[in-house]
């Protein structure tokens, strides 16, 4: 028998009234847009900390379910002890990534603890079995910054948030606890140390004998429910995926999941092992997440038995695109559209319904620009947006300033003017940082790493040719090939072939070789965009428009071959009006 490792029961995800970049005061001969405050979602401290209370109190078992009751039950009928089993004691300087998660539905009499870790200063990585299913905005808190758990009355000298959004995996099953990882957007960024996750292409983190630590406040003893308050960690060696299946059989899913720790000595005894609490936190390897915990044995020192996690490898891409994920909206996890009206030069947002955009949202007047590009260079969840001045070549940088609650403008670029390409793909470098790239007048491409405040490092050169502007066409925001890395795409402007450049994650060559995925003439199509994930799925979308107006979204697959996108779906047929599309 087998069991989820933390500490709930069963909800019903919601989402988060809020609304970014909403309709502009400017009126359309105004000199500058006007970009209205975000109206975000908040919640008092109080309603936080009586969150805590309940959620530290709370015996229930996270993703517990009809669906998943034959697989695992409450090892606890009150308060769930929060140490490791065979650990030892560390504090949160040595793992400032470290995040408690309680939550607390009195009216369905839910409260449960997991772990988690800050993957970027609003996101929280951890595991399916403590998202899915529970309305985290409602009823959740995030504590970060702190070693020790909060008290019986909930204080603590952490830094509590709400939960703006939530995402766990789309396949995740609560039978077979597969896909289990998931995470959550928080309210407002927090100032502890983000850790990264591994990469797609690791292999090496998960050879047998590798030493790899886990870290939480799960349970230390199988027969006592004694609440410590100290963050715990352990060492446990990775096991072959062959040493798993021979213990789990059928349970353990190679590929997607990764067991670590030697045999339980079937008591506390001799047993080092993730528990009960420890759900949704890191296993590390090298200074990078490589595993979530996710599930074990009841009361986690059968004899025999190893700690399961999900094999973050596996799941980077997906969840990759919620770290990258910064909508205008800031309602969802879906990418929404920026567009210029050529005429009025009107900017308008346009919200994404998943395979569809909705009504459009005023901007105000935006003809002094002739780029406009939707990123998030900081990292903190709401969209913002990078121009550049036609007639100085001035480039600018709006971004929301949580300390005064309005948007400000930064200028990060002068004299742009000639430059042929500007583009916002994301993170080229590995740093979790959203860089940009331009293309110069004679063909060159550049890459600018961020400092995620708006400043940059030396440029480097993309590459060693200068044949840039034999495209027509140079797109990108996200990973369109499932590697949890960012790409551009490229359209010659003779053929029509359309290039995928797959992003490396090394500042010093950013793209390996281009490899041809379509033929698009430009009778096929005259204009682009990408971005991001348009329809909430964890994979980068693209959109092109028709000469006659009419604009398709073609829904990304993961895959790096002709088969790079599905089937296009018409979203609209009156998009020849627009000059721009950020």
């Amino acid at each position: 028998m087998r069991i989820g490792l933390p500490v709930a029961a069963a909800g019903v995800a919601a989402a988060v009234a809020a609304a970014l970049l909403n309709a502009s005061a400017g009126a359309a001969t105004a000199a500058e847009p006007e970009l209205k405050t975000p109206v975000l979602s908040t919640v008092s401290q109080a309603e936080l900390q009586a969150r805590v209370v309940g959620g530290l109190a709370g015996g229930d078992i996270a993703g517990q379910t009809t669906e998943k009751s034959s697989l695992s039950s409450s090892t606890s009928s009150g308060t769930v002890d929060p140490k490791i089993i065979g650990g030892t004691t560390t504090t949160i300087s040595s793992a400032p990534w470290m995040a408690q998660l309680f939550y607390q539905d009195v009216a369905n009499d839910e409260r449960f603890f997991c772990g988690g870790a800050v993957v970027s200063p609003t996101k929280i990585l951890t595991a399916a079995h403590c998202v899915k299913g529970y309305n985290w905005a409602k009823y959740g808190t995030i504590v970060t910054g702190t070693t020790t758990m909060p008290d019986a009355n909930g204080n603590t000298n952490g830094t509590l948030r709400g939960a703006v959004r939530q995402w766990s995996h789309p396949s995740y099953s609560a039978r077979t606890i597969d896909n289990d990882i998931a995470v959550l957007t928080l309210n407002e960024p927090v100032k502890a140390t983000p850790i990264r996750m591994t990469t797609s292409t690791d292999t090496t983190s998960y050879k047998a004998g590798t030493s790899a630590k886990v870290y939480g406040w799960g349970r230390t003893s199988s027969t006592t429910e004694d609440v410590s308050d100290t963050l715990k960690t352990a060492t446990l060696p990775i096991q072959s995926d062959a040493t798993c299946a021979g213990y789990y059989g059928a349970d353990f899913i190679k590929g997607h999941m990764v067991c670590a720790g030697n045999p339980a000595s079937g008591s506390d005894a001799g047993t080092t092992s993730a528990c009960n609490g420890d759900s949704g936190g890191p296993l590390v390897v090298g200074g990078r997440i490589v595993g979530v915990v996710s599930w074990g044995v009841v009361n986690c020192v059968e004899k025999g038995a190893y700690s399961v996690f999900s094999k973050v490898s596996t799941y980077l891409g997906a969840a990759y695109a919620q770290v990258d994920d910064a909508n205008m909206s800031y309602t969802d996890n879906k990418a929404d559209l920026f567009v210029r009206n050529a005429s009025t030069k009107t900017g308008y947002e346009k919200d994404s319904k998943g395979t569809s955009f909705g009504a459009r949202q005023d901007l105000g007047y935006w003809g002094a620009y002739n780029v406009v590009l939707q990123t998030d260079l900081n990292r903190d969840s709401v969209q913002d947006l990078i121009y550049r001045n036609s007639s100085t070549g001035a480039v600018y940088w709006d971004r929301y300033v949580w300390s005064t609650g309005e948007f400000s403008r930064k200028k990060i670029f002068d004299n742009w003017k000639t430059r042929t390409r500007i583009i916002a793909p994301g993170d080229l470098t590995g740093d979790y940082k959203p860089d940009l790239v331009s293309v110069d007048s004679a063909g060159k491409a550049w890459l600018y790493p961020s400092n995620g405040d708006g400043t940059f490092s030396t440029r480097k050169q993309i590459g060693t040719g200068s044949g840039w502007n034999s495209y027509n066409m140079v797109r990108g925001k996200g990973d369109f090939n499932g590697d949890g890395k960012a790409d551009l795409l490229a359209r010659n402007k003779s053929t029509g072939a359309l290039y995928l450049y797959k992003g490396t994650g090394n500042a010093s060559s950013p793209f390996s070789a281009r490899v041809k995925v379509r033929t698009w003439s430009n009778t096929t199509y005259n204009a682009f965009d990408a971005i991001g994930d348009i329809t909430g799925d964890g994979k980068a979308d693209f959109l092109a428009r028709t000469p006659g107006g009419t604009l398709y979204l073609y829904k990304g697959t993961g895959k790096a071959t002709s088969e790079i996108f599905a089937t296009r779906i018409s979203v609209g047929t009156d998009f020849k009006q627009y000059d721009i599309f950020g």
